[in-house]
């Protein structure tokens, strides 16, 4: 998996931890149950932003620190700066360096949930790319019950497992348990709550064995053309490959294969 390079920030609300090629962003406010206020919301879209810039990184696990909750959502005595900051009025889109609103991210992510997943929680773990939950796991958009739509949850959970599992979540507020959530393919993995990160981290090494261009270039495909007509996600899908085709790693993956040895990948 690449150096054994290490580096990160500790003390902040959200950290950036990098082993390797791994990069593990971690929701720190465990007395809070990880709950999203305005120093966890800059601390968490800096740590995001920091992925998606950090070429050395090639796959992300987000998790929680402590084993009680992932992330309870917003912290409801600072939900204004859980949001983050809206430019001028009310009607101007803000900035998107929000993960769990939009922020393109097309490396290969782990939700790695360790607890209670609710809310702004809830809506990460559904833009991740595997879902690894703890037995005692729960989930949950609870917003509807105090009188608040869901809204990138709504637009994000009917594409991701069927609609009645979906609407059960957002219409009733109702938790669902780990197991419940694997049924519905929310979840993919269900392990017990001590091998979490064990169980993150050798799917994060196993996904390192892709060429990271080739990855990203494949998740982006998949993203971008579930939205097309089939003739253009083709032509898209097409070019992307004839740019994946040009780098670098292309022509090592080429030679590893005559010289049946394994590539040594260099994400250019």
């Amino acid at each position: 998996m690449g150096d054994s390079k290490h580096d990160g920030p500790h003390g902040e609300a959200a950290t950036y931890e990098r082993l390797g090629h791994v990069a593990t962003i971690t929701y720190n406010r465990p007395e809070a149950l990880n709950a999203v206020n305005g120093a966890l919301r800059r601390d968490l879209n800096a740590a995001w932003e920091r992925f998606v810039a950090d070429e050395e990184a090639w796959v992300g696990i987000v998790t929680g620190a402590g084993d009680k909750a992932f992330c309870a959502g917003a912290d409801l005595r600072d939900g204004t700066g859980s949001v983050g900051e809206f430019p001028g009025t009310f009607w101007e889109m803000p900035t998107v360096n929000s993960f769990e609103s939009g922020l393109e991210v097309f490396k290969p992510t782990i939700a790695a949930v360790n607890g209670h997943c609710i809310g702004y929680g809830l809506t990460a773990a559904a833009a991740c790319d595997f879902v690894i939950a703890a037995d005692h796991a729960t989930f949950s958009w609870p917003e509807v019950t105090i009188g608040i739509p869901t809204i990138v949850g709504a637009i994000r959970m009917p594409r991701k497992v069927a609609w009645a599992d979906a609407m059960e979540l957002l219409l009733t507020g109702e938790p669902i348990d780990a197991e419940r959530a694997r049924e519905i393919g929310l979840a993919w993995k269900v392990v017990p709550g001590d091998q979490v990160m064990d169980e993150a981290r050798a799917l994060a090494g196993r996904l390192c064995r892709a060429a990271p261009l080739a990855a990203r270039a494949t998740k982006e495909v998949a993203t971008r053309t579930a939205t097309m007509p089939w003739a253009e996600a083709v032509r898209f899908g097409e070019t992307m490959r004839r740019v994946a085709a040009a780098t670098d790693d292309a022509a090592e993956g080429r030679r590893a294969w005559s010289e049946k040895r394994p590539p040594d990948w260099q994400g250019r």
